[in-house]
C-alpha cells in the first residue's frame, strides 16, 4: 500500500513539475504585475490625497486673505495654486473668489483673467459654468457683448438654465432688444423656484418692462 501511495505521490509531482515548467514563468509575471499595479494604485491614492491636503492648505491663506481685503495676496495665493494643484477643487474654487474680490476692488480685466482661467481649467463642470455665468456679466459691463453671448453658450448645466435665461435677458436689455429681454426674463422666472428671493429679482426686471409675472409658474430648481 506504501509503495502504491509513493507512486502516486511521484505522479503527482511529476505532473506539477511538467505544468509549473510550462507555465512557471506565466505565473511568475502576472502575479508580479498585479503586486505592481496594487502598489502603484496606492501609491496614486496617497499622491492624491497628500495633493488634496496641499491644495486645502493653500486654498485656506487665499481665503484669509479674501477676507481680510488683500486683493494683492489673493492674487498671488491663486497664482501659486493654478500653478501647482492646477486639477483641484481648490484652484476652481480660489479662481471664482479671487475673481469676486477682484471685481469688488475694481480689477476687472484680472477678474475676467481669473474666470477665464475657471472656465478652461476647472476639472468640474459645475465649477465651469459657474464661471461662465460671472464671466458673461463681466463682459457685459465692459461691453463686450458677442463675447458674453459665447460664454452664455458654453453654460450646458440644467441646473444653471435659470440664470443662463436671466444673463440673456440683461444682454438682451443692452443690446436695445426688449422684447427678446422680455422672452429670457420670462424663462428665467418660470426656471427658479418659488422661494428664492433671486426669482424676485426677475420679476422686478419683468415689471419695468410692462409684464407680469404669470402666477402659475412652474417650479424650477437654480443654484
Amino acid at each position: 500500500m506504501a509503495s502504491h501511495l509513493d507512486l502516486e505521490e511521484q505522479e503527482q509531482l511529476d505532473q506539477l513539475k511538467a505544468f509549473w515548467k510550462s507555465y512557471g514563468n506565466l505565473i511568475t509575471t502576472v502575479i508580479t504585475l498585479g503586486l505592481l499595479a496594487f502598489a502603484g494604485w496606492n501609491g496614486w491614492n496617497w499622491w492624491q490625497r497628500e495633493q488634496a491636503v496641499k491644495a486645502g492648505a493653500m486654498f485656506e491663506e487665499l481665503d484669509r486673505a479674501a477676507q481680510a481685503g488683500d486683493v494683492d495676496k489673493v492674487g498671488r495665493a491663486f497664482s501659486d495654486l493654478k500653478e501647482r494643484h492646477p486639477g483641484t477643487s481648490y484652484a476652481a474654487q480660489g479662481a471664482l473668489l479671487t475673481a469676486k474680490l477682484q471685481q469688488d476692488k475694481g480689477q476687472s480685466e484680472p477678474a475676467r483673467a481669473a474666470l477665464s482661467w475657471a472656465v478652461e481649467k476647472a476639472s468640474e463642470a459645475e465649477y465651469r459654468d459657474i464661471a461662465r455665468l460671472r464671466l458673461a456679466a463681466l463682459q457685459m459691463d465692459a461691453k463686450q457683448y458677442d463675447e458674453a453671448a459665447k460664454t452664455l453658450d458654453g453654460v450646458k448645466g440644467a441646473d444653471f438654465a435659470a440664470l443662463v435665461a436671466d444673463r440673456r435677458g440683461d444682454l438682451a436689455l443692452l443690446q436695445g432688444k426688449p422684447d427678446a429681454a422680455k422672452a429670457e426674463f420670462l424663462k428665467a422666472y418660470k426656471g427658479l423656484d418659488k422661494g428664492l428671493d433671486y426669482r424676485r429679482l426677475v420679476e422686478a426686471k419683468l415689471a419695468t418692462l410692462g409684464v407680469a409675472a404669470p402666477e402659475d409658474a412652474a417650479s424650477g430648481v437654480a443654484r
